[in-house]
């Protein structure tokens, strides 16, 4: 049985802009103000990392200064560590987010630790975040396979999704990182998560790359699961498939979700502006099927 409403985490402003051509603070602002208009109501607008490893993410604090906020919207941030929790505080953050692998290989190579050691270097996050009252979110990347190892178990990805929930996340986002999972095994490993974080504390976060997200999100949504992440427009290729697509489009998603009588609070036509304005912004065509249907 399906959810009557799911709730939709957009990522466009962060995870996607990240993987793509700088584009202006305003450009940024607009379209984290035009996707407030269309009803999202969980908004992903920045990343305190790095700016030398990621410079799409460089001007995250004047993002949150310079916000136009709504009352009933989450503007949460991406915080590796500690360091990057201070500065999402600051700038104001609502909520921040954490991110694990279930692949050894991927946090090797991607963070430069075992998921061990990277689980470790959450524990004062998690600290601080709770002594200022701000709420963390998990993300488990690699669940339905790795570009270094191939597939993963899925009894790794409840261990690494059990710990992040038992730390205090208060939700665990699923990444299928290179979008390689199909329906079958997403909806596998998705009950098998089920069994040690309750499935209401879950949310899917698909990657497109091989065409496949829409009939995983379908698979998985019968196990309950409410929450998916998003990107407008399709924003952020898949860095390990170059060329490819990467995440999913918020306007496809929204209307298979429409579609089957599932409620979103998203006005699809003005969620669909808000893709092609950033689209035009980068210079790209906008990555939605839907959205190019709507504007034919």
């Amino acid at each position: 049985m399906f959810a009557d409403k799911v709730s939709i985490f957009e990522v466009g402003p962060r995870d996607g802009l990240q993987n793509e051509v700088a584009v202006t603070t305003a450009d940024k602002l607009r379209l984290i103000e035009q996707l407030a208009q269309a009803g999202v109501k969980r908004i992903e607008a920045g990343s305190f990392v790095s700016p030398k490893w990621v410079p799409q993410m460089a001007d995250s604090g004047d993002i949150f200064r310079q916000l136009q906020r709504v009352d009933g919207i989450t503007y949460s941030a991406l915080t590796p560590n500690l360091k990057g929790l201070e500065l999402a505080l600051d700038a104001g953050a609502d909520e921040v987010a954490i991110f694990g692998a279930a692949s050894q290989s991927f946090s090797q190579k991607n963070i430069n630790c075992s998921i061990e050691e990277s689980i470790e270097r959450f524990a004062p996050v998690m600290q601080a975040a709770q002594a200022n009252n701000v709420r963390v979110r998990g993300y488990v990347s690699c669940v339905l396979g790795c570009p270094y190892e191939g597939d993963i178990a899925v009894a790794e990805v409840a261990r690494v999704a059990e710990i992040l929930y038992k730390m205090g996340c208060y939700e665990i986002s699923l990444g299928d990182t290179i979008g390689v999972g199909t329906p079958h095994n997403a909806r596998r490993m998705v009950e098998a998560v089920a069994e040690v974080v309750p499935v209401d504390k879950l949310a899917l976060h698909f990657h497109d790359t091989y065409g496949q997200a829409l009939a995983n999100i379908l698979a998985c949504l019968a196990t309950g699961v409410s929450v998916i992440d998003s990107s407008v427009a399709g924003l952020g290729g898949c860095p390990y498939a170059k060329g490819a697509s990467g995440n999913l489009a918020t306007e496809d998603l929204v209307y298979m979700l429409h579609g089957m009588g599932i409620d979103t609070g998203i006005d699809l036509a003005l969620l669909a502006q808000a893709g092609d304005q950033i689209s035009q912004a980068l210079g790209r065509n906008n990555g939605s099927k839907v959205a190019q249907a709507i504007k034919n």
